[in-house]
């Protein structure tokens, strides 16, 4: 006698990650107060910020999903920020600061002077001691 024949489950179906249709505002930073609605017949994408109503309008095609106007929306955000930043010209440094000269841990003595001559001057009265040290044995 043989043991009953076990009938096979169907194949498991495989859950879809939904994606975000709200998110993060990059200009009040309130979590999910940035709504984007998609009109694909007219291959517009809209992004509108609830908090700040801050609004970005973007083209889309048929394959665009709410993550791709975010993401058009963060690269424009970019590219103005980096536009201003290059036309904006640095303040120049004043005529009363010196540069100022790297200095040592301890620093220079009081009243003492940084020259020159201590550029690239390395102190190093701890590998003489222990190389009398070494002597004694």
């Amino acid at each position: 006698m043989g043991k009953r024949k076990k009938s096979s489950r169907g194949p498991v179906k495989k859950q879809r990650e939904v994606l975000a249709t709200n998110f993060k505002c990059v200009f009040c930073n309130h979590e999910t107060s940035v709504g984007v609605k998609i009109d694909k017949k007219a291959g517009v994408g809209n992004l509108h910020c609830k908090s700040c109503l801050q609004n970005f309008q973007t083209g889309v095609n048929y394959l665009s999903q709410p993550v791709d106007v975010y993401a058009d929306w963060i690269d424009a955000c970019d590219a103005v920020a980096k536009e201003t930043a290059g036309t904006s010209t640095a303040a120049p440094a004043s005529a009363h600061r010196q540069p100022q000269q790297p200095h040592s841990r301890a620093g220079p003595a009081p009243g003492e002077k940084y020259t020159a001559e201590d550029d690239g001057f390395i102190d190093d009265d701890d590998a003489d001691g222990e190389a009398d040290l070494a002597d004694e044995d």
